[in-house]
């Protein structure tokens, strides 16, 4: 079936889907303008007051991290590649054990609104934190990627938008540069209040919506998973029951299972070097509450993703793997496609509003988490040192906009991606770049500005050209049609995902960095406060101030 027939099926009532979008975000927007009317300073605009409790940040959390990759590209791969694309799913759950035992609470105590507050606490304040800046506008990049293009495809599906490849600017791209507006407008008015009320409302209307189908898909097989998988496996022909096992899209040769492990340690470890994840814990007021806030995330997320196996491999058997491929959006579409199957144009139309709300609210997160660390760490503490917060503040507005049309650029680029794919490679620059340098400068004591510096820009720069010089820019067309971002092929770097390479490598340049760099008394000294501060919450109320050298 062309693209053309199945999105002229698909649609049925464009105008019924544009509604239940206009009415989403007519709701969103008021929430925003009600929460940024209540921002005075600072802390306001970046942490929210402080004022959420352990629970609601949880579910915020949730919100921020159940992004487009969870709800389209995950359902995708699993109903294309079955048990490999669940991967995706035990590999973003594991990740949080990685967060809860590691920095969470440590990561409260020391800092005060960036990961560059942690990252600098000991160490020289002006390199660090213009390092940590970078490490946050990349990696955030990254993942508004992944985000911009689960746009592109649910839009497209909805009203029929095929992407033209011969054109820069078509029907997906303009819905692209729609939601860069939009999560501009939410950051600029709200601020990380209203961020994360949007957060809230969009990790529930996710959860019910997900649960719904579920148990919809479930009962119209009398509740036996075993008919489920059996019908999939009838509707992949070409796959038949190697959809059920590992190695469908991993295990075909030695460098896709070697990929395979250098994807599973990119997620795992992705996480606890997200920035737009670790500054959520500066929204709640102390330790115990950050701790409580990613117990919540871990049961929410859990049960989410049990959904998503429900979700893919029914897509897979009442949709078909080829007709979800065909689809306009791709492998993004078999969430919407599938909720087509189940309740026709309505439930097509809520599900993907709900998508649609994931969208938006992810990429406000990773939009204000960019702008306050180049607002908060460059220009307050680089470029001005201790501007005033007025001022702070309307820089990270000014740069918000700026991050919007990046990202709006970057995801006409990436459009057509499978946005788990996209996310991972997020992940993989977030565990190079960033957890080296958090867990170095927490746990040791000889660390010092040397080291941080190496394994910031070791860890980013390595992950990046690898990423820019592997299959997943550019590559060998498969079957006479071009995969990667890129329509060419100018590959080095045999593996989609850099992480096997790249974090390790950074962990070893944190070490040379270290001894080769001269010792820091001042920093050796700051790692006796940062402990004490870090484990027990000492301090940390009444002071933001760093240890300076």
């Amino acid at each position: 079936m062309t693209q053309t027939t199945l999105a002229a099926v698909v649609v049925g009532k464009p105008a019924l889907n544009i509604a239940i979008f206009l009415v989403f975000v007519l709701i969103t927007l008021i929430v925003v303008f009600q929460a940024g009317r209540r921002n005075r300073s600072a802390a306001d605009y970046y942490a929210a007051g402080r004022s959420f409790t352990g629970p609601q940040n949880g579910i915020a959390i949730s919100g921020d991290y159940l992004s487009a990759a969870s709800f389209l590209g995950i359902a995708g791969a699993i109903a294309t590649v079955g048990y490999d694309g669940f991967l995706y799913s035990i590999g973003f759950l594991v990740a949080w054990l990685v967060a809860l035992l590691l920095v969470a609470e440590l990561l409260r105590n020391t800092g005060k609104f960036t990961m560059g507050d942690v990252l600098s606490f000991r160490m020289r304040q002006r390199p660090v934190r213009a390092a940590a800046a970078v490490s946050t506008l990349v990696v955030s990049f990254f993942y508004l990627l992944a985000q911009m293009a689960g746009a592109g495809g649910l839009i497209s599906l909805l009203l029929g938008i095929d992407d033209d490849k011969n054109t820069f600017f078509d029907g997906q791209s303009l819905v692209i540069a729609i939601v860069g507006i939009l999560m501009i407008v939410y950051v600029l008015v709200g601020g990380m209040k209203g961020t994360t009320w949007v957060q809230i409302i969009k990790a529930t209307l996710l959860l019910v919506g997900a649960a719904v189908m579920t148990v919809w898909v479930l009962g119209i097989f009398g509740f036996n998973l075993s008919g489920l998988l059996g019908k999939a496996v009838e509707m992949s022909p070409k796959s038949g029951e190697k959809i059920l096992g590992p190695g469908l899209q991993y295990g075909k040769t030695a460098t896709s299972k070697i990929d395979f492990v250098s994807l599973g340690l990119a997620l795992v470890l992705g996480t606890a070097g997200l920035p737009h994840i670790l500054m959520r814990f500066y929204t709640v007021p102390s330790a115990k509450e950050a701790r409580r806030s990613v117990v919540w995330a871990i049961w929410l997320i859990g049960i989410f993703y049990l959904f998503t196996l429900v979700l893919g491999y029914g897509a897979a058997a009442m949709v078909g793997p080829d007709k979800i491929t065909n689809a306009p959006g791709g492998v993004n579409s078999a969430a919407p496609l599938l909720a087509f199957e189940l309740g026709g144009e309505v439930l097509l139309g809520l599900i993907s509003a709900v998508a649609f709300a994931t969208i938006l609210a992810v990429v406000a997160g990773l939009t204000i988490t960019a702008s306050a660390s180049f607002a908060h760490d460059v220009y307050a503490n680089v470029l001005k040192r201790n501007a005033a917060p007025d001022a702070e503040v309307r820089i990270a507005r000014r740069t918000a906009l700026v991050i919007g049309v990046v990202a709006v650029v970057g995801g006409i680029l990436a459009n057509g991606q499978n946005v788990a794919f996209l996310v991972a490679l997020a992940f993989a620059v977030a565990a190079s770049a960033n957890l080296p340098t958090l867990l170095y400068s927490l746990f040791w004591k000889r660390f010092n500005t040397t080291g941080a510096l190496f394994s910031i820009y070791g860890g980013l720069i390595s992950s990046v050209v690898l990423i820019i010089f592997s299959p997943a820019v550019s590559g060998p067309p498969k079957d006479g049609k071009y995969t990667s971002m890129l329509h060419m092929d100018f590959h080095l770097f045999p593996l989609s995902n850099p992480g096997l390479v790249s974090i390790p490598l950074s962990f070893i340049l944190g070490v040379v960095g270290t001894y080769v760099g001269s010792r820091e008394v001042g920093a050796e000294r700051g790692y006796a406060e940062m402990e004490v501060r870090s484990l027990t919450g000492a301090g940390s109320e009444k002071s933001d101030t760093p240890v300076q050298h």
